[in-house]
């Protein structure tokens, strides 16, 4: 149960004061629907409003304040022209008051002729006039002192001014409470932090508040480290099942190649760790083609030799398709019987494939997020493999632990390499393998960045290509053409290129097909009658097809680094020379241009992710959070990688020194826990 310490904050902001119909759309748009999310609403920018006399006075291109009287109005007859109000200083020199719409009524009511008036904002040239465009502050000469010099800028959305947020943020910081303190007093005196709440409401009222900022996310941050440790504390304490297979399998699996050292090492890893009575928590970091399905295989076989089965979760429908497919050819010939379950198999099928689960005749299941459902009960169910971790999220890991009477070992893929800084931030629960190394025969992929003027040149070259007998990808990042015309979008591109190259020869395949469709197309390219294939991001993951060896990337500017990488690792996995066409339109920005300058640089996917956290922020890179998984709102990247350390030491030295839970300090951590919702975990050690 929350503490009711904390109530306040967690109310509703339709109880907020002024808060009306209007109101609630643009605040649940901005993610603010309760007292808290105002409250950590921070500031984006700040206005240092100068006061002046006489407009002689005051320095364009910043925000003044002063006395003006409207003398006349100037309205024309376009709805598009501005609406203005003439208005001039104590000395007599005028100014523009500019308004944008069809309603004068407003503006006419501000300034009525000849009454002064106290006006704030931004002061501009124009040719020869000045003007003031949508002043921020119109009020009676009388009033001029309720208008800060110096006032916080919310970010905001359409029907909400900034002095409205500026408001609502007011009254929900001030339903703070003083707070018991959870930091270990020797780091708060040597970081010279305050208190929380007294770091809440300085946030909102400085912006030199360097050291009321840093606390706020540090809390934050410190918050999210003790949650992991719990959640590890309490896969702890589950009982597992000892595996230990005796090799009868692995040993006569037919390999193209020998494994590689990386490879080698991880096996061993993940052998010892399934050979503990306590369940694995493990994940997999591996690089485009280092070889992790070889090593999924592997533990999913040590699983099935001790009489256990397995189960190998995918993100999407195509790429558990694509897994069950390499699963089965890599045993052909052993006695593993492998199924696949997701949301496209009903009647008879899925209930032999249920019914093989529960009889334990089948071995290994591959499948989507069905293999979560209520109806899927497994007769002894050892290990769970989840590729692409990112995109399922903890509490989805932790529905497996219902699924078996104990708790499975657990292995968790990513072919997206991640920052030594967000693998603890976000996988802290778990103990970490890298493969690598790359297995033998992979070759380095030629990257070129390429202007989009040249799109005619590269259309020419990917005529060569596939005529030559090759394959090729043409990534989009948009489905359709939106209605500003941009043409980088996979179904007119894919329209354009049928025309060049015949429509037989090029597919298309993006997120909003169905899935038979999509995966009919998937096939077609697999099996090499289609030579071209158009598509979203949905190829980022797992898509082989060797005899692909060219990809472009259209409006390359548009994906993240990371991104690129998965796209670009699509191709070169054969054994022939790869390509990779990065296009990019001409308004670059220097982000954009470092971006593009690195991929040209390296494959290393490595070097690549810490890069893209330095571009471009942990948010980005971590993609799309899963309903229910929590973002960090005050600590931003670079506070996270400064702060982390301190934090998860400070964390570490909680449960082990300072008494866990139960201690004074413990209490106060579960108050930071609840504040920060990282509450899950609390219930998690309630539960054991």
């Amino acid at each position: 149960m929350r503490p009711d310490i904390l109530n306040p904050l967690f109310t509703e902001s339709a109880a907020l004061k002024g808060v009306g119909a209007a109101s609630i759309k643009p605040l649940e748009r901005l993610g603010l629907t309760r007292a808290v999310d105002l409250a950590f609403h921070l500031p984006v920018s700040w206005i240092e409003r100068q006061r002046v006399r006489r407009l002689a006075e005051a320095e364009t291109g910043r925000m003044v304040g002063l006395v003006l009287t409207a003398r006349d109005y100037r309205a024309s007859g376009s709805s598009r022209a501005p609406f203005r109000v003439v208005a001039e200083d104590e000395a007599g020199e005028r100014v523009s008051i500019v308004y944008f719409g069809r309603n004068s009524g407003w503006p006419r009511k501000l300034f009525p002729l000849d009454e002064p008036r106290f006006v704030s904002g931004r002061l501009d040239r124009f040719g020869d006039d000045l003007q003031i465009v949508h002043p921020d502050h119109v009020v009676e000469v009388g009033e001029a002192g309720t208008i800060p010099d110096r006032e916080p800028v919310y970010g905001l959305s359409e029907g909400i001014t900034n002095g409205r947020m500026r408001d609502l943020v007011t009254q929900a910081v001030a339903r703070a409470p003083a707070l018991p303190e959870w930091i270990e007093p020797g780091l708060a005196a040597r970081k010279g932090w305050p208190d929380w709440r007294a770091a809440l409401n300085v946030a909102h009222e400085d912006p030199a508040a360097k050291a009321a900022r840093e606390r706020l996310a540090y809390d934050e941050v410190f918050a999210s480290q003790l949650a992991l440790m719990l959640l590890r504390a309490s896969t702890r304490r589950r009982r597992g099942v000892p595996i230990a297979g005796d090799g009868h399998l692995r040993d006569r699996l037919s390999l193209p190649f020998a494994p590689t050292g990386a490879q080698r090492r991880v096996f061993g890893e993940i052998d010892g760790d399934m050979a503990q009575s306590v369940p694995m928590l493990r994940l997999l970091q591996g690089d485009v083609g280092s070889g992790k399905t070889l090593v999924a295989l592997m533990a999913l076989l040590n699983a099935v030799e001790a009489g256990g089965q397995g189960a190998f979760l995918a993100p999407t429908e195509i790429l558990a398709r694509q897994h069950f497919a390499s699963l089965q050819a890599m045993l052909a010939g052993l006695p593993v019987n492998v199924a696949i379950l997701t949301g496209r198999e009903k009647g008879r099928v899925r209930e032999s494939t249920l019914m093989g689960l529960a009889d334990g005749s089948i071995h290994i299941l591959v499948g989507t997020h069905a293999i979560f459902q209520q109806a899927v009960a497994y007769r002894n169910l050892a290990l769970a493999v989840i590729d692409e971790q990112h995109r399922f999220g903890v509490s989805q890991r932790l529905m497996l632990t219902g699924k078996a009477e104990r708790t499975p070992h657990l292995l968790v893929m990513t072919a997206t390499p991640i920052p030594r800084t967000l693998t603890l931030t976000q996988y802290g629960d778990m103990d970490v393998s890298r493969l690598d190394e790359m297995p033998p025969g992979r070759q380095p992929i030629d990257t070129r960045v390429i202007s989009d003027e040249r799109l005619e040149e590269i259309i020419g070259a990917l005529g060569r290509h596939i005529g030559a007998g090759r394959q090729a990808y043409w990534v989009c990042p948009l489905v359709e053409q939106s209605e500003d015309g941009d043409e980088a979008a996979a179904e007119a591109r894919a329209t354009l290129l049928k025309v060049r190259f015949g429509a037989d020869a090029v597919g298309v395949v993006h997120g909003q097909m169905p899935g038979p469709e999509k995966d009919a197309v998937m096939e077609a390219f697999a099996a090499g009658r289609l030579k071209l294939l158009v598509a979203t991001t949905v190829i980022e993951v797992g898509v082989d097809v060797p005899n692909a060896t060219l990809m472009i990337v259209e409006a390359a500017e548009r994906f993240g680094l990371a991104q690129l990488h998965q796209l670009r690792g699509r191709v070169g996995r054969g054994d022939q020379r790869s390509f990779c066409m990065l296009i990019h339109g001409q308004a670059l920005s220097e982000t954009a241009r470092a971006r593009l300058a690195l991929m040209r640089e390296t494959n290393d996917g490595f070097r690549i992710a810490e890069e893209d956290l330095r571009l471009r922020g942990a948010g980005e890179i971590l993609g799309t959070r899963q309903s229910g998984e929590q973002r960090f709102r005050l600590a931003t990247p670079e506070q996270i990688q400064s702060l982390l350390t301190a934090a998860h030491d400070d964390a570490r030295l909680l449960m082990d020194r300072d008494g866990g839970l139960d201690s004074a300090r413990g209490q106060a951590a579960r108050t930071c826990l609840y504040l920060f919702e990282r509450d899950a975990a609390i219930s998690l050690l309630a539960s054991g």
